[in-house]
């Protein structure tokens, strides 16, 4: 057993481009922007002032009559120290709220956009691996805006100001100087491409590894049920080891970079310094010009090794960053309409479905549904039955638009549903799924998913109607208990009951059921039948039922079969009439 890499393409080469497209949410604060680089300005010129006073005091020497001109260049580097302390204070402050806030507003901005996108694209992906994205990567680009930004920018206007004061202070030396300039960018342009692609390749590994132990730890029972510990902690061990070694391969490169940054650098510096001191011993050059000189020359390859430095810390934000981007452009397989119509008021919640067929785009020859007719009246409760595989599910898929028909209509109150905004439309529907969802929360929170706004009273009205009342009353903290992730606390019938007080709470005049009451015991399925009639009333109801006892009731029963409604009608008539819905009834009660 094996972790599929999180990513299914091989690692492109990247460059910083990503990290602009998160320019946007930097330009939001350019006031904080605007503080920050001015901090920065005052910071790094402070720094390159210390050595035209060093070389002051060197050229003047120490004798007592130059007493008043060290102290005189001692008090200014004391107030240029301040300057210095002060702006990289501010610069500090800035660059690192800016982080934060930046990555915030990314994360906020991605959840936000991963909310719209349509279940089938969570049918292709990971959670883990999105979930990665969201976090992790979110927290990589942090860095990017705030330290490794401002160590960039100070290292670049320190390196560009210490050039200019190396050309000023001594031509002929930053003439030499300049040759060993293509030595050191030469390295950091080409093994940074490695850089960027090993960056990448560690990124996808690191989310291979968090969505397989997710997947696995949101499955513990099933892993425990089948002793599956010891293949899932060796499988969980070579994701670990594969991440690993993708940023062991990754980090030995960035080391490589550095060295050859370093070496270069210092080494023209003790090249510069050998020259220099044959220039001071000739008498060409004065010794507090050579020490200004190679203190600029210090700050200037100190700045370019730090430089090659961030610049691995700024390719691995690049990858974040385009992972990032990759979410942000996945576009929703469904949305609504640039000119939405409004609901009718008042919504009757007649449904219909007009010679509807549909294929998943996966599969686009093979049908799911085929020519799919029928009508729900307001009030009238339908049921739909029939073997596993024949398109229950789909039909309840593209009435709440998750899904869109490849031919065909379905209509709401004899318009269009693909004319409504998907929040009006799906707002007017109420759904009963046959496995719930339950979050970590309370049960009051999980109630009120169904109406949000929704008062302590009407939720425990809501839960008496669905019979939840009946076990949380004995519970210590009542409606405020804790539940813990997916429910976990519950049995299925007690998460099946909180789902059906959710549609009754949201009131909405179309009621979906899927097998609502299939976790529960025979007296409680009697009781929770006896709620779905009540609240049945008056609103338009589609049953997708396994057992057909819980729908001898119905208005009207659609047999589906391969795609197709193989039959329709009342229970008493689909006996005589359907053969297949008369073997479905034999196998499961005496007729």
């Amino acid at each position: 057993m094996s972790v599929e890499k999180a990513s299914g393409t091989p690692a492109r080469r990247t460059n910083l481009r990503p990290l602009l497209r998160l320019l946007p949410y930097l330009s939001a604060y350019r006031g904080r922007v605007v503080m920050a680089l001015v901090a920065l300005l005052v910071a790094s010129l402070a720094t390159l002032v210390i050595p035209i006073a060093a070389r002051r005091v060197v050229d003047h020497g120490f004798n007592d009559q130059d007493a008043t001109v060290v102290n005189y260049y001692f008090g200014g580097m004391f107030l240029v120290v301040a300057l210095l302390a002060l702006g990289s204070s501010v610069r500090f402050y800035y660059v690192m709220w800016l982080g934060e806030r930046v990555v915030a507003d990314v994360r906020d901005a991605l959840f936000r956009h991963l909310l719209t996108l349509t279940p089938s694209f969570y049918e292709s992906q990971k959670t883990g691996d999105v979930v990665s994205r969201l976090t992790a990567d979110t927290t990589l680009i942090k860095s990017a805006f705030s330290s490794t930004a401002s160590i960039a920018l100070r290292n670049a206007v320190m390196l560009l100001g210490a050039l200019a004061l190396m050309i000023y202070t001594s031509p002929g030396m930053s003439g030499l100087a300049a040759l060993a300039i293509p030595a050191v960018v030469l390295p950091l342009v080409l093994y940074g491409r490695r850089v960027r692609v090993l960056s990448r390749a560690a990124q996808d590994t690191l989310a291979a590894s968090a969505a397989f132990a997710q997947e696995r730890l949101a499955g513990i029972t099933a892993v425990q049920a089948n002793t599956q510990e010891p293949q899932t902690m060796a499988a969980f061990a070579r994701s670990t080891i594969e991440a690993f070694t993708a940023a062991q391969s990754r980090t030995f490169s960035r080391a490589v970079l550095t060295f050859a940054i370093f070496a270069i650098a210092f080494g023209s510096i003790v090249g510069l310094l050998w020259f220099g001191a044959h220039q001071v011993i000739a008498k060409t050059m004065t010794g507090g010009t050579l020490v200004q000189f190679l203190i600029y020359a210090i700050l200037a390859a100190s700045s370019l090794g730090q430089l090659s430095e961030v610049w691995g810390e700024l390719q691995q934000a690049a990858g974040a960053a385009e992972r990032i981007s990759e979410l942000l452009d996945e576009q929703p397989a469904i949305t609504s309409p640039a000119m939405p119509m409004a609901l009718p008021q008042p919504l009757r919640g007649e449904i219909a479905f007009d010679d509807v067929s549909f294929a998943y785009p996966a599969a686009p020859g093979t049908q799911v549904l085929k020519d799919i007719s029928f009508a729900a009246k307001p009030g009238e409760v339908i049921a739909i039955v029939g073997p596993s595989g024949a398109g229950k599910t789909t039909l309840y898929a593209l009435l709440q638009r998750f899904q869109t028909p490849s031919a065909g209509r379905v209509t709401l109150d004899g318009i269009d549903i693909a004319g409504f905004k998907l929040e009006d439309l799906r707002g007017a529907m109420a759904s009963v799924p046959q496995d719930p969802v339950i979050f970590s929360g309370t049960i009051a929170e999980n109630i009120r998913l169904g109406r949000p706004g929704a008062t302590d009273a009407e939720v425990a009205a809501a839960a008496k109607a669905a019979r939840v009342a009946e076990f949380v009353e004995k519970l210590p903290q009542k409606y405020e208990a804790l539940l813990g992730e997916r429910g976990v606390t519950l049995s299925g019938g007690q998460r099946q009951r909180l789902a059906i007080a959710r549609a009754i709470l949201r009131g909405s005049p179309v009621l979906l059921l899927d097998e609502a009451t299939s976790a529960l015991d025979a007296e409680s399925e009697a009781l929770i039948q006896e709620a779905l009639e009540n609240i049945s009333k008056g609103r338009t109801t589609l049953v997708i039922a396994h057992r057909l006892a819980t729908v001898r009731g119905a208005n009207r029963i659609l047999v589906l079969d391969q795609g197709r409604i193989a039959a329709q009608g009342t229970h008493a008539q689909l006996l005589k009439k359907s053969p297949l819905y008369a073997r479905l009834a034999k196998l499961q009660f005496s007729v």
